[in-house]
């Protein structure tokens, strides 16, 4: 849901110019969910880790330390001694002096003041560990995202839109949802997308989302002038990308198409238009919700022209063909122009999907 007046982003200014850590909050880059016993063992074991090479540092090193119970240290006065250290135990008037004592400091003290630790400041360094990992997630993925999609708004037309690329094969890292509402961003992360808290009508918050290298963007605002707006930035930043908009009246779609807008749909008359079939010829419009739905049944695909069909024509293929894209342009079936395929052309065929 996109709302120009009440952005949370305000005062927000050159969210580009930021370093990466200024932006842990507002941009999100799911990560990979793991259970609280797979955490804290993965803890322990780098804990288990580091004690050793302490251990092993001092040992070989045992030449340059004094023990006062003896002349000579062991491997467990080594241990013993990077246990203390590690732990911050430090030295007091009573120290174990017997290598039994030493041993059950070692095997019982130490993991029950560790545990202690653990309890105390587990949440204050959770915190400051997520941080740190999101912010250098930030960092990788700013510096690596290439042609993906910034989807405007997750509304209900943002997630249906979104659903239906997820059919299509599109991976949801390539993703990037773009809104003002921290709730329903939460959600798009939870989806495994990647999430700008910001409005999009402002041009560093596109930036942001990448729109500079992205290959589509889908502007799915709820409102018509938030999406004139936000179209005419984002071509505004990327020429080349192919943009996507919904609009609620007809009339504004000529403001979009002026935008830059390459493509505009009309969810209000759209609607209408179905729910007018549905009163006479109720089948037909379940036949469009199935072509409309990648998951099963029938749905609209595209491919290029298979060499040994060049000069054909579309209606004697194997595929229902609805239509040739010929430089950039779509021509139905049926137009004398495509009795003969050329080289470069691209088929609208029906596509049974295997449920």
């Amino acid at each position: 849901m996109i709302r120009v007046f009440g952005d949370s982003s305000r005062g927000l200014a050159h969210l580009t110019d930021r370093p990466d850590f200024a932006l842990v909050g507002i941009l999100r880059v799911p990560t990979a969910q793991a259970s609280p016993w797979q955490a804290l063992v993965r803890r322990l074991g780098m804990a288990v880790l580091l004690l050793a090479v302490a251990t092993a540092v001092v040992y070989f090193g045992r030449d340059g330390y004094h023990d006062n119970a003896r002349e000579r240290m062991s491997l467990l006065d080594s241990a013993y001694y990077a246990t203390v250290t590690l732990s911050t135990t430090g030295y007091g008037d009573i120290t174990p002096v017997t290598p039994t004592a030493r041993l059950i400091n070692i095997l019982v003290v130490t993991p029950l003041r560790i545990l202690f630790l653990i309890v105390l400041v587990g949440t204050t360094l959770a915190v400051l560990t997520e941080r740190s990992r999101q912010a250098f997630k930030i960092q990788r993925w700013r510096h690596s995202v290439r042609n993906h999609t910034v989807v405007v708004g997750y509304g209900t037309k943002g997630r249906t839109a979104i659903d239906a690329m997820l059919g299509d094969g599109v991976q949801a890292s390539n993703i990037v949802v773009v809104d003002t509402d921290p709730v329903v961003l939460e959600a798009a992360a939870n989806a495994g997308l990647v999430t700008v808290l910001g409005s999009a009508t402002r041009s560093d918050v596109l930036h942001l989302a990448g729109v500079a290298r992205a290959s589509a963007v889908v502007v799915a605002a709820n409102r018509d002038d938030t999406a004139v707006l936000v179209t005419l930035t984002a071509r505004e930043i990327n020429p080349k990308a192919r943009i996507s908009a919904a609009v609620r009246e007809a009339e504004n779609t000529h403001l979009l198409r002026q935008s830059g807008a390459d493509s505009v749909v009309v969810s209000s008359e759209t609607a209408g238009r179905l729910l007018g079939i549905a009163t006479t010829t109720p089948s037909v419009v379940e036949m469009i919700e199935d072509l409309l739905t990648p998951e099963a049944g029938f749905a609209i695909s595209e491919r290029e022209v298979d060499p040994e069909e060049i000069g054909g024509s579309p209606r004697h293929l194997r595929d229902i063909v609805l239509g040739v894209v010929r430089a950039g342009v779509l021509i139905r079936v049926g137009d004398p122009e495509t009795d003969a395929l050329e080289t470069g052309d691209k088929l609208l065929y029906l596509r049974r999907v295997q449920s």
